[in-house]
């Protein structure tokens, strides 16, 4: 309705008191032209003006049919774009009437005649006044955001974006669904910002995202992202635990998957959590189609701003969405006291503490069960009630205890953790404990679960472990300080007064018979390495003579990060028991003949893999040169592997070390190894350097050895001048180890062995200092399938840096704290001088 069309108000009414004050500030009118000059424009002028008309195609004439109708077409499309844009702001217009009717005390109609003479005043548009009007009424988000974003812009932008800002709420509430609220974002607020599409989400209960309104995308791509499960990795879902939001300058950098992302895969995206009161219910996502700048304050401000107002939409969005596609009934907080009350563990009922701005600032403890335990020792009385920063100040601090509970309850998503710390202050005093935690939301609150760990509770876990797994000597060894923990029973079983030093796991083999030194090796390697409980039985040699037949068996305990810093365990004496050799008796007596031949087969092929290449050999005597080697075969003992190794001392008292590795596994790969092994030694006596080796050995597996290939390294030192000559066919270079440094030896040229009749294999020379170590190795130390062999290598070199007291032990350590996962069989050689 008109003002001319509105009813009048009686004669004699008095003026409102409150005129003057309710009106807001008008501009100073500058002089205009007069609009009777507009009215007698040329026609002619007027015509060459409109755009319709110089857009035309080459060969009309704007004075021909076709240009006037080109020219009523887009005059109609303008008529249609501004009756379009006084509906969308008839909201607004009606509004700022209720306020002046609010503010003057007057009627509809006094309150509509003050409101067009104001804006003929202003000389501005009815809807652009009007904004005005309720921007100086209201203290909300979108004023504010509406004020600071007009300070930075011009005279003309100012008016356009309060309309803008305004028009987008008034759309946003009064729409029926979130994908009207989608269409009147885009339309009012985000296309002038140069935005094309927008995307509105909720997120379910689990995590999950539904696309409860769009705008800008196509159909097809709508019905293809309308469900998103939880866990994937977008940009919503960015967007969705950032709290400021997330802003990609160009989507193929992030290279995350997204609605829409085949049309722009270049363009920016903004993706900001919508919420309200602490609770996010969803993300609004906003596309643009190239690459995104960075934007001010007062855009960015602007876009929190319309992703508060979807909030609202989508609180209600997300409530239909249960009762009509998965209805539940959510716990009151009495049914969630009731529920506390019945755990085993202490608890807190938490409810959110939404300040006067409308924001979460805190949560009150509601009630605390009966099994609750301060970590300062306070009475239930004095937490229950509380907020939570009061009764526990430091939750905001390192722990980040108030974070988690402040993301459980925005996302619902539970949290879980073993050894928080929880600090309490009494009295200005910090008093912390070790706590198992686990957060989760339940409705409008939240519950929060606490196991406060113990010095009392962990040395009865340790007591309960000793007797599970041993009953009869318990042990801890922590690994990053070192402590060793024995109870009295232990040092008797080792021989060992009470007041001496405890034997650590790494040093398990010196004490157990050499015979089972491959066995605890192998027990060391799953325990610390493969982080996975084991057993191991050996003979324990005490320092009184006495053998014992033990067993041991032990758990790694893992830290937070999954790091490994305690080993526990037990050792148990099974001396005294026959068991074991009555159950092998009476197995033996029932083997079946088919399992004797394949024991007797099995068994056969475990002799000949040790025969050719035992795990020890008896160290070389040299004056000035240690040297020691080890075999480890594979741990399916069924496969011969073809892996070998020599250390020799020539006639010219040079000593020849050598690795090598046949390809493949069995009998075939087991005697092509023994022919290469021997024919190296064969031809070494001749005299040639390394690389004259290889290219003999080389042959010799072309023509001798059925065509298999085979890598190698082959080196000669020379102790009077402590110098070592090496080459390669294929294989991995050499490791030195000089004080605390470990490096290898420059690589060589040199293809493997059987490749290429005419190979050519380079040697690389250098001298040895004193305490200088080198290793030589073949694959199965260091290769695994899940890191390339540059990683292994770098692993490999970090473990010979720590180098022990001997080259025994060295190599020991080597192979314990190997992390190879291919099953292949190892060999080691090395030489310290001395």
């Amino acid at each position: 309705m008109t003002t001319s069309e509105q009813p009048r108000e009686p004669a004699g009414a008095e003026p409102c008191p409150e005129e003057a004050s309710a009106i807001p500030p008008q501009p100073q009118q500058t002089d205009t032209a007069d609009p009777a000059q507009t009215d007698t424009a040329d026609p002619e002028q007027t015509d060459a003006a409109d755009p319709a008309l110089r857009d035309l195609p080459g060969g009309v004439s704007p004075g021909s049919p076709v240009g006037r109708l080109a020219a009523t077409v887009e005059r109609l499309r303008r008529e249609v774009r501004d009756a379009q844009a006084e509906a969308e702001g008839r909201a607004l217009i009606e509004l700022a009437k209720g306020i002046l009717v609010e503010r003057l005390g007057c009627g509809p109609t006094q309150a509509a005649r003050q409101l067009a003479e104001l804006t003929e005043q202003a000389k501005v548009t009815p809807l652009e006044f009007a904004v005005e009007v309720i921007n100086q009424a209201a203290h909300d988000r979108v004023a504010e955001v509406t004020n600071a974003f007009l300070a930075a812009a011009t005279a003309q932008e100012d008016e356009s974006a309060a309309v803008r800002l305004r028009a987008a709420e008034s759309g946003a509430l009064a729409a029926d669904d979130t994908q009207a609220v989608a269409d009147s974002l885009l339309e009012h607020a985000l296309r002038p910002l140069g935005a094309v599409a927008v995307a509105v989400w909720a997120a379910g209960p689990d995590g999950s995202l539904t696309l409860a309104g769009s705008a800008g995308f196509s159909p097809a791509e709508d019905t293809r992202w309308r469900y998103v499960p939880p866990e994937v990795e977008t940009v919503a879902r960015r967007g969705l635990t950032a709290r400021a939001g997330q802003w990609f300058t160009s989507l193929a950098e992030t290279g995350l998957p997204t609605i829409g992302r085949h049309v722009h895969p270049d363009g920016g995206r903004v993706a900001v959590p919508a919420g309200t009161g602490g609770r996010i219910h969803g993300v609004l996502e906003i596309a643009w189609p190239g690459p995104l700048e960075p934007q001010p304050p007062q855009v960015v401000r602007q876009l929190e701003a319309l992703a508060e107002l979807c909030a609202h939409t989508l609180e209600t969005y997300t409530q239909r969405h249960d009762l009509t596609t998965e209805p539940r009934v959510l716990p009151d907080v009495a049914e969630l006291i009731d529920l506390a009350d019945g755990l085993h563990d202490p608890a807190l009922v938490l409810v959110p503490h939404i300040g006067a701005s409308g924001q979460l600032v805190d949560f009150r403890i509601q009630h605390v069960n009966d099994r609750f335990l301060d970590p300062g020792g306070r009475p239930r009385a004095v937490i229950n009630g509380a907020l939570l920063l009061e009764a526990y100040p430091m939750a905001a601090g390192r722990s980040e205890l108030f974070q988690r509970v402040e993301r459980v309850y925005a996302t619902g998503e539970s949290f879980r953790a073993q050894r928080m710390q929880l600090t309490a202050l009494v009295d200005q005093v910090p008093l912390s404990a070790l706590a198992d935690i686990s957060i989760s939301r339940h409705g409008n609150s939240v519950l929060l679960i606490w196991r406060i760990e113990d010095e009392t509770a962990r040395l009865a876990s340790l007591l309960q472990h000793a007797q599970r797994l041993g009953r009869i000597g318990g042990f801890e060894e922590n690994l990053l300080t070192g402590e060793i923990t024995w109870n009295g029973q232990l040092f008797e079983l080792y021989g060992r007064p009470p007041s001496s030093t405890p034997v650590p796991l790494e040093e398990l083999p010196a004490h157990a018979h050499p015979d089972d030194a491959e066995g605890i090796r192998r027990f060391l390697r799953t325990l610390l390495h493969h982080l996975r409980p084991a057993s191991a039985a050996f003979r324990l040699q005490r320092p009184d003579g006495v053998t014992r037949h033990i067993r041991v068996v032990a758990e790694p305990v893992l830290d937070t990060d999954g790091r490994l810093f305690v080993v526990r365990g037990a050792y148990q004496d099974i001396s005294a028991q026959h068991w074991t050799e009555v159950a092998l008796a009476a197995t033996r007596d029932q083997l079946a003949h088919t399992e004797q031949q394949s024991s007797e087969r099995n068994r056969l092929a475990l002799q000949l893999q040790r025969a050719i290449m035992p795990p020890t050999q008896a160290p070389l005597e040299l004056p000035d040169l240690q040297v020691a080697v080890r075999y480890r075969p594979a741990e399916t003992e069924q496969l011969v592997g073809g892996d070998w190794y020599d250390a020799v001392v020539l006639p010219s008292q040079k000593v020849l070390l050598c690795v090598g590795d046949v390809s493949g596994h069995g009998i075939e790969a087991a005697t092509s190894m023994v022919v290469l092994r021997n024919a190296l030694r064969g031809l070494a006596v001749t005299g040639a350097g390394p690389g004259q080796l290889l290219s003999w050995l080389n042959l010799v597996t072309r023509h001798l050895t059925g065509a298999v290939t085979a890598t190698a390294v082959c080196a000669l030192y020379d102790p009077e001048r402590r110098s070592l000559r090496w080459a390669r066919a294929g294989h991995l270079p050499p490791v030195l180890v000089r004080e605390t440094e470990a490096a290898p030896l420059p690589m060589v040229k040199g293809m493997l062995l059987g490749a290429l009749s005419d190979a050519v294999f380079e040697e690389g020379e250098m001298r040895l200092a004193p305490e200088d170590t080198l290793l030589m190795y073949t694959d199965g130390l260091i290769e695994r399938r899940d890191r390339s062999v540059v990683e292994s290598l770098t692993h490999l070199l970090t473990t010979a840096r720590a180098a022990p007291k001997t080259l025994d032990q060295q190599l020991d350590r080597l192979l314990t704290y190997s992390k190879s996962d291919t099953d292949d069989d190892t060999c080691l050689v090395g030489i310290r001088v001395t």
